[in-house]
C-alpha cells in the first residue's frame, strides 16, 4: 500500500448499493469503477487472503453471496469494508481500489481459473476450521486420528 501523494487517486464518491452487492468508487481523474462485494472480499488484502508472502495466499470459497455491511474510514487514505461472513481485517487504500477497479477482467478471470483448477467453486462454502486440539495435536481429544476419537472421523 502506498502513501498519499500527488500520483494516489482519490475517491470523490463511494457508494454501495445493496441490492446489486455492488460497490461503485469514482475517482478525481474522472474513473468510476463498480466492484462486486464478492470481488473485493476475494481480492482482500488481508494476511487471512493473501497470507504473509508469496505462495502464502488462501483461495477464497463460497463468496458469492457474501455483502458489504460496513464501510469505515481508516485516515484520510483508506476504508475498511465489514463484510457479511464477519471478514473485516483488510484495509482497502486508495490506490488498491483504484487498481482493483482497472484490473477488474483479469483479475476475475484469474480467480475463477483458480477456483476450477482447484476442484471448488463460488457457492460451496469453506469447510469450518478444525477444532484446536483435534488431529495429530495430542490434544485431550481421547483418542487419536483414524480412531473416531478426534470427533473428524
Amino acid at each position: 500500500m502506498a502513501g498519499l501523494d500527488k500520483s494516489t487517486p482519490i475517491p470523490t464518491e463511494i457508494k454501495m448499493h445493496q441490492k446489486s452487492r455492488m460497490l461503485e468508487v469514482s475517482f478525481a481523474d474522472g474513473k468510476s469503477f463498480s466492484m462486486s462485494c464478492e470481488f473485493l472480499r476475494v481480492n482482500s488484502p488481508s494476511a487471512e487472503v493473501r497470507g504473509h508472502g508469496p505462495g502464502q495466499e488462501t483461495l477464497q470459497i463460497g463468496k458469492k453471496d457474501v455483502s458489504i455491511e460496513a464501510i469505515e474510514p481508516v485516515g484520510n487514505y483508506a476504508v475498511v469494508l465489514r463484510f457479511s461472513d464477519g471478514h473485516d481485517t483488510g484495509i482497502y487504500s486508495w490506490d488498491l481500489l483504484y487498481k482493483l477497479g482497472e484490473n477488474q477482467e483479469p483479475l476475475w478471470q484469474d480467480y475463477l481459473d483458480r477456483l476450477a483448477a482447484a476442484g471448488k467453486d463460488r457457492d460451496t462454502p469453506a469447510p469450518p476450521p478444525a477444532p484446536k486440539g483435534g488431529c495429530g495435536s495430542g490434544g485431550s481429544s481421547g483418542g487419536s486420528c483414524g480412531s473416531g476419537g478426534c470427533g473428524s472421523h
